[in-house]
């Protein structure tokens, strides 16, 4: 259950069919993404692949020496570029490649406009999806829902990326959803009927224990993705904002030029491989030990290069010294912003007031929080707005709330209205009267059992006490707990063992705390196996504007896209 591994495997199949010779991938803006965040170009480029092109751009030249892979989405819009391209063929073959399931219609027309008989192959690989950690995928998809149903082109993209996430896992699995969200039972009927009309591709060797997709909505815990966060991968993407595995520096003071983009890749980077789910404290020392390490091996500027195998051991080394150059100065680099990020807008301080908000249900203390956070001046308006964001969520229904006294206080701070809105519709979005789940009072006897068992240990980092939803879901589903009530089966099937193979897919755009909920389940629970998808992977700013868009109010969406041969 390798999502990344599942997407490397197909693109290497396709470069791999093609035999030897130079070749051009020529790809989609959707599917560039998809094999830019697997693979580095200088990878792809050892497989004799020299050039890469969009098949929209339309001043390519026409090079008959070179083969032709096509990895694109099946839309309209790539098939009529296909279709253009096969009339006049700038390549010797095509090699073409479908990222999900293709009509027969659509194979016809490439067929009927294939009349220099240029097309060697058909097939549809499935990778329609990004491949963000090995447990981990997106469909970068930004505003899903328009109130409380789906943006139709939304539904029909999360269905395509959802097919073909559990066609290349090769998972037919028993489906649950969340009841309370009208959104999970319409993909789940969705994805069924997909299930059941492409029966022969799901017809995979039947294990003992079926897989399990648990489809969620982003509704049922609207405070996950408003906390900052204290994990590297989190961090990044929080402070910073992590775009297909590439982080935007250019307004950092005084970057260099080679460092206005830095890509972080688990795959490519051994140092950001071992960090990703590290706390700041950690990451700090182990920038330190990479510092120490780099010099320790850097050529000395006077080393002895008397003979010719003293410059062959310093050639040969010498490209390690410049990957192992790069690693340190893009670590350096990150990790400095996000230090000056973190004191310059006393994250600590507010993260703190963030935890005890979320975990806490001490409201005295926390009006009182909240009060003296927004009286500091240098609190930024982000973090105001998310701490009464949290407040409103946390207290909602409680007799003495303050929030209308804390709305007055945002005014005076001057935040604008745009923000100020925000708090209302993060309620009407995630509040009490939406959520099907007991996200906040611990209504059980067991539940509170728990609260008081945690408390009286201590909590070993008062930044990381929150546990996402999420985690708990899980817990309850792999331990047999989880309420069919609350999460029907679709359909007859049901499971009565203990689950091993778990897909859940949250509706809305899941978060980079909840991934390192899965990577801590899939350690501590031998046997499981979980990968994690959203809509999107969400940070507070994007999850405040998928959240405008739900409340109609949001100028700004992502767009959403849609047989032969052989299948893969």
């Amino acid at each position: 259950m390798n999502v990344t591994l599942a997407v490397k495997q197909y693109i290497s199949k396709m470069i791999e069919s093609s035999g030897s010779g130079m070749k051009v991938l020529l790809m989609d803006k959707e599917t560039t993404s998809i094999v830019s965040v697997v693979y580095t170009q200088s990878e792809i480029l050892q497989k004799e692949v020299y050039l890469f092109e969009r098949i929209d751009s339309q001043n390519r030249d026409s090079m008959k020496h070179l083969k032709a892979i096509c990895f694109l989405r099946p839309t309209k819009e790539n098939v009529e570029h296909l279709i253009q391209e096969l009339r006049r063929p700038k390549y010797s073959v095509y090699f073409i490649y479908f990222s999900n399931v293709i009509s027969k219609s659509e194979i016809k027309a490439l067929a009927e406009a294939d009349e220099q008989e240029v097309v060697a192959e058909v097939q549809e690989f499935y990778g329609d999806f990004i491949a963000v950690n090995p447990h981990l995928f997106s469909l970068n998809l930004q505003g899903v829902a328009r109130g409380r149903s789906w943006e139709p082109s939304m539904l029909q993209r999360c269905v395509q990326g959802l097919t073909s996430v559990l066609l290349a896992l090769k998972k037919c699995p028993v489906i649950r959803y969340q009841l309370s969200s009208d959104m999970s039972k319409r993909l789940a009927e969705s994805l069924k009927g997909i299930i059941t009309k492409e029966y022969e591709l799901f017809d995979f060797r039947k294990t003992e224990v079926p897989p399990l997709l648990l489809i969620l909505d982003r509704s049922d815990d609207a405070i996950t993705p408003l906390l900052n966060q204290w994990t590297y991968q989190a961090m990044v993407h929080e402070l910073l904002g992590l775009n297909n595995n590439r982080i935007d520096l250019s307004r950092v003071p005084g970057i260099s030029k080679d460092l206005k983009e830095v890509v972080l890749s688990a795959e490519n980077d051994e140092f950001y491989a071992n960090n990703l789910y590290l706390n700041f404290g950690e990451i700090g020392t182990n920038i330190k030990s990479l510092m120490e390490d780099f010099q320790k091996k850097k050529p000395k500027e006077q080393q002895r290069l008397e003979s010719i195998s003293d410059m062959k051991a310093f050639v040969d080394n010498y490209p390690q010294f410049k990957k192992m150059s790069g690693t340190v100065s893009k670590h350096v680099t990150v990790v400095g912003e996000l230090s000056r990020l973190v004191s310059e807008r006393q994250l600590m301080e507010v993260s703190e007031t963030e935890q005890e908000l979320s975990c806490q249900s001490d409201h005295s203390n926390a009006q009182q929080s909240v009060r003296r956070q927004l009286l500091n001046p240098q609190l930024s308006e982000l973090d105001a707005v998310r701490l009464v964001m949290l407040y409103a969520l946390r207290y909602e229904r409680h007799s003495s709330s303050i929030l209308p006294a804390l709305m007055d206080e945002l005014s005076r701070r001057g935040v604008s209205e745009r923000h100020r809105r925000m708090v209302k519709a993060v309620v009407e979005y995630g509040g009490k009267r939406v959520r099907g789940s007991d996200l906040i009072a611990p209504s059980d006897a067991v539940a509170i059992t728990k609260q008081f068992f945690k408390g009286l240990k201590g909590v070993e980092n008062v930044y990381t006490q929150h546990q996402p939803l999420v985690h708990d879901t899980l817990d309850q589903l792999i331990k047999g707990r989880l309420k069919d009530s609350q999460f029907p089966y679709l359909g007859a099937s049901t499971l009565r063992d203990r689950p091993q193979d778990i897909i859940v897919f949250m509706i809305g755009g899941a978060t980079y705390e909840e991934a390192l909920s899965v990577y801590n389940l899939n350690r501590s629970m031998p046997g499981v196996r979980i990968v994690l998808g959203g809509s999107s992977i969400h940070n507070t700013k994007s999850f405040l504007e998928e959240v405008m868009s739900a409340a109609g109010q949001s100028g700004e969406r992502a767009q959403g896209g849609g047989r032969q041969g052989n299948r893969r």
